[in-house]
């Protein structure tokens, strides 16, 4: 019986492996769009496309970051500036790629951009903090997908957005987690959606990796700012000693655990891009595999237990 169970098992990962290895023909004729290539897994991914020698598509957030992507790259790649939050951007952004790609439509759109601030405990954020990190990694990546949708639709190509391990449990407070299960959510209903028309939906889950989003210091500062303007009942009931610890904590133990392998994320993206069979979902980096995802089946006052146990004791806590 358990031999029978081993063989079929070996069978399914062996299909698996032989599928997930074929590659699309002519990827040197197909254009991929990707948003936030002016640093980390975006700019990465360009560079590793461009390589590859795709027509790359490269909106980065300032011409600055533009300017500093093309001189890494081929004569192929091309840059834009766009910010995802201003439909004026994306309109114009969008009349840029229908110019290059004609009638051969867009093969990819990866949709990277995002932010991870402001941040800290929830009571110390406003509804302000919220909607600026949901206006990029949400409502954002939503307005550019719909306005290149028909270019993805013509050429039958990959949709590629880009989660997180937090978009399957809420490993943070403020707006990120928030964001990201919306970025699951939207995907999901997109993938059948478009399903009968023959493109692809996939979503990449990293874990923690080192970006500039996530800089050690910047996040620092952040909580410091978010805590320095928090209601004075807020700071007596969490206490200053809380503030400390909780800084501590970030920049002692849970910060420098990100990776710095970044290409561990881009791999997926490309592999997403380039397969016959991508698959649905990318979980990127030990961590999400083997720790965060399991988690997240967890029953859930145990997986609370084990994400709250190193935090810091409030001032005025039962």
């Amino acid at each position: 019986m358990w031999l029978y169970l081993a063989a079929l098992v070996g069978l399914y990962y062996l299909v698996r492996w032989h599928r997930e290895r074929q590659v699309v023909s002519h990827l040197q004729d197909k254009y991929v769009f990707i948003t936030g290539c002016g640093s980390g897994f975006g700019n990465l991914l360009a560079r590793q496309l461009d390589m590859r020698g795709m027509r790359v598509l490269a909106a980065c957030r300032t011409e600055k970051a533009a300017v500093q992507l093309k001189a890494q790259t081929s004569d192929r790649l091309e840059t834009v500036t766009l910010d995802v939050t201003k439909t004026d951007s994306i309109t114009a952004a969008t009349q840029w790629v229908k110019e290059r790609v004609g009638d051969r439509g867009l093969w990819g759109l990866v949709n990277n951009a995002g932010i991870s601030l402001p941040f800290g405990r929830i009571e110390w954020l406003t509804k302000e903090d919220f909607m600026t990190i949901l206006d990029v990694n949400l409502l954002g990546m939503i307005e550019v997908t719909l306005s290149l949708l028909p270019l993805v639709r013509k050429a039958r190509g990959r949709v590629v957005n880009v989660s997180s391990i937090a978009g399957r449990m809420a490993v943070t407070g403020g707006g990120y987690s928030i964001s990201k299960f919306g970025v699951e959510a939207f995907s999901d209903s997109l993938r059948r959606e478009l399903a009968p028309f023959g493109v692809k939906v996939a979503i990449i889950e990293p874990g923690a990796f080192k970006t500039n989003m996530n800089n050690t210091e910047r996040i620092l500062l952040n909580v410091q700012a978010v805590w320095d303007r928090a209601r004075p009942e807020i700071k007596e009931i969490y206490g200053e000693k809380y503030l400390a610890s909780y800084l501590k904590l970030l920049s002692s133990r849970l910060l420098p655990e990100f990776k710095e392998n970044l290409s561990e994320v881009t791999d997926c993206m490309e592999h997403a891009l380039t397969a016959c069979h991508p698959r649905t979902r990318y979980s990127a980096g030990w961590d999400a595999k083997l720790f965060y995802l399991p988690m997240s089946y967890m029953p859930t006052f145990l997986g609370d237990a084990i994400l709250t146990w190193a935090f810091p004791r409030l001032a005025k806590a039962l």
